[in-house]
């Protein structure tokens, strides 16, 4: 009777230290394991330049959003807009139409 309780302990002392094994495994080489730090560094770094460009493009439409205030249209905008929507433009007036660079 002794050596079944003495087999059942000896097997959950290999499954635990099977476990502890692929928990050190996993921290090692895993998906966010020490193996895998510099890379998830690196993109940490991208993500941190994509939303330095949203931001900045963010106070781009803020301020533009600003300026189209419906009970304070800014003026030279206005104009400007509604010269290119509906392409009115004065016969001594020259356009010169400049792209966006991003």
């Amino acid at each position: 009777m002794n050596a079944m309780p003495a087999r059942r302990e000896k097997l959950f002392r290999y499954l635990a230290l099977g476990w502890l094994l692929a928990l050190g495994a996993l921290a090692l080489v895993g998906p966010f394991g020490l193996l895998s730090w510099s890379e998830l560094s690196a993109k940490l770094e991208a993500r941190k330049q994509q939303i330095a460009i949203l931001e900045e493009e963010r106070a781009v439409l803020d301020n533009r959003n600003r300026l189209l205030d419906p009970d304070n249209v800014d003026p030279d905008l206005g104009s400007e807009l509604v010269r290119r929507n509906l392409n009115v433009v004065h016969p001594d007036e020259y356009v010169i139409d400049l792209e966006m660079q991003p």
